[in-house]
């Protein structure tokens, strides 16, 4: 019998009652596993006023009693972490360590959110005027919801709700419907910490929940991630109903390698930035520029380590690389590599030919070379494990690359030249900058967020920027009678 996966409304699972479901596969072997409830408006509408009665009482919690419970399901996070963590391989296909390694990401999220205290405090000017003092105070928006993508199940819904709910806001998610089960994981984690029931929701569901939430009256703010036309749609639908959005769109990340660059290192970094995750990373390495003399090597650096890289399912502790979400996105991805090399691209290494497990989503690593800026597999996002190596000749011409994508994600540099490297962070257009570091993913109390048509909005996601966005301000400016001058008998001392 299949698994049915269901909604989590007001402290508890609840099914579905539109009738409708998605199927969802493990991805390693193709076998169909489970089928998720998809929310109707009808059910989007009741969670969310639950969600709206829920968030007038946490708004009044005292910060010290929010602290508390982020504390405490910080330390459920952490003892649940295997569980999650295989959780999200048997949905999304990812290797155990990268599901470990999102976990871990989401958790720093947590530790974040842990010190609202500090976090939300205003601002105090005694005697702004005679007898009047003025302070500034940030309170939470009310409903909140997250919109979140297949391939981080739990550290991208760890982004937003830690922040939502630690600035005293109730938070609805909505998951990706391809790998749901992550999300009732943490709704039950977040209940045995102590959260009020209707604090935290999950609605499963497609567009039509979506559509839900971005019109419905009661959701204050929506935060999304996923890619760049739904994030524009999102964005531009939330916003026409009066609400505050921050979408989080595509990328494609360029990794600069300069002449003077390690190859041995910088090769090691583009294949665990390319391939890890199978590329499906909004912070993956799509393109590598390799400027001056360094391509021949770099690029037969890159191609020697390929065949070493163990394919297989991801819950094998041995496999470095799993499977892609769907045979749908697998053949999207195949597809692109046929389309560069039809346009003129050298196809180094063919993931189409590799050996890979049968039955289940897989597509080999794929290298190609001498990839130019008008072909697809340039300008598009791919979103899987296609690494394409694009030549310049000088630093300068590497620059207006970078600068001239419509993508503004993250990006990198590898050099052994300090005044380049700082340079390119002044000089770059691009949102997150990594020297040497080829996936410059800041910390939890930096915040997340991409330029042009990588972010719509006005706020990155998380850390500093996270709290802004899930309150708003108020300044009071007030004035109380001295009682020196008061015609009312306080006790006080009539003269100072």
């Amino acid at each position: 019998m299949t698994t049915r996966i269901p909604h989590w409304i007001h402290g508890a699972p609840a099914a579905g009652r539109s009738g409708r479901t998605s199927p969802v596969f493990d991805p390693a072997t193709g076998e169909r596993t489970a089928e998720v409830d998809l929310a109707d408006a009808d059910e989007v509408a009741a969670a969310v006023a639950d969600a709206k009665a829920a968030a007038r009482a946490w708004r009044s919690a005292s910060l010290s009693k929010r602290s508390a419970v982020l504390f405490a399901f910080r330390e459920l996070l952490h003892a649940n972490a295997d569980e999650l963590a295989r959780t999200i391989t048997a949905e999304h296909g990812k290797v155990l360590s990268d599901a470990h390694g999102e976990v871990a990401r989401g958790l720093e999220n947590v530790e974040f959110a842990c010190g609202v205290p500090e976090l939300v405090k205003g601002g105090f000017s005694e005697q702004a005027a005679t007898d009047v003092d003025v302070y500034s105070i940030r309170q939470p928006l009310g409903v909140v919801a997250g919109i979140t993508p297949f391939n981080f199940p739990a550290m991208v819904p760890l982004w937003m709700a830690a922040n939502a709910i630690a600035c005293g806001n109730a938070f609805v998610l909505k998951p990706s419907e391809k790998d749901p089960s992550a999300s009732l994981l943490l709704a039950d984690l977040w209940r045995r910490a102590g959260l009020p029931d209707g604090v935290f929701t999950v609605l499963q569901g497609d567009k039509v929940a979506v559509d839900a939430l971005l019109a419905h009256p009661d959701v204050a703010a929506v935060s999304f991630v996923g890619s760049t036309p739904v994030a524009r749609s999102i964005y531009e639908t939330g916003t026409r109903h009066g609400k505050r959005v921050q979408a989080l769109g595509g990328a494609k990340n360029h990794m600069v390698v300069l002449p003077d660059a390690d190859v041995d290192l910088a090769a090691d970094a583009a294949v665990s930035a390319g391939y890890g995750a199978a590329g499906e990373r909004c912070m993956a390495v799509s393109v590598v520029v390799a400027v001056g003399d360094i391509g021949d090597r770099l690029v037969e650096a890159i191609a020697a380590r390929l065949p070493k890289l163990r394919i297989g399912a991801g819950a094998d502790p041995d496999s470095e690389m799993g499977p892609l979400i769907s045979a749908e996105h697998r053949d999207r991805v195949a597809s692109y590599v046929g389309a560069g090399a039809d346009a003129g691209a050298r196809v180094v290494v063919d993931g189409r030919t590799a050996e890979v497990p049968a039955g289940g989503f897989f597509l080999g690593a794929t290298l190609l070379d001498r990839v130019t800026p008008d072909m697809t597999v340039y300008t598009d996002e791919i979103f899987g494990p296609v690494l394409c190596v694009v030549r310049t000749d000088t630093y300068d011409g590497a620059l207006d690359l970078v600068n001239a994508n419509r993508y503004a994600n993250g990006t990198a540099i590898f050099t052994r030249d300090g005044g380049a490297a700082r340079r390119f962070q002044f000089d770059v257009e691009v949102g997150m900058v990594g020297v040497n570091v080829p996936i410059p993913v800041p910390v939890a109390y930096y915040s997340f967020g991409g330029w042009k048509a990588s972010l719509f909005g006005d706020t990155h996601m998380y850390g500093p920027e996270g709290v802004t966005f899930y309150t708003r301000g108020k300044v009071v400016t007030s004035r109380w009678p001295d009682p020196a001058t008061s015609t009312v008998d306080l006790g006080f001392p009539t003269t100072r």
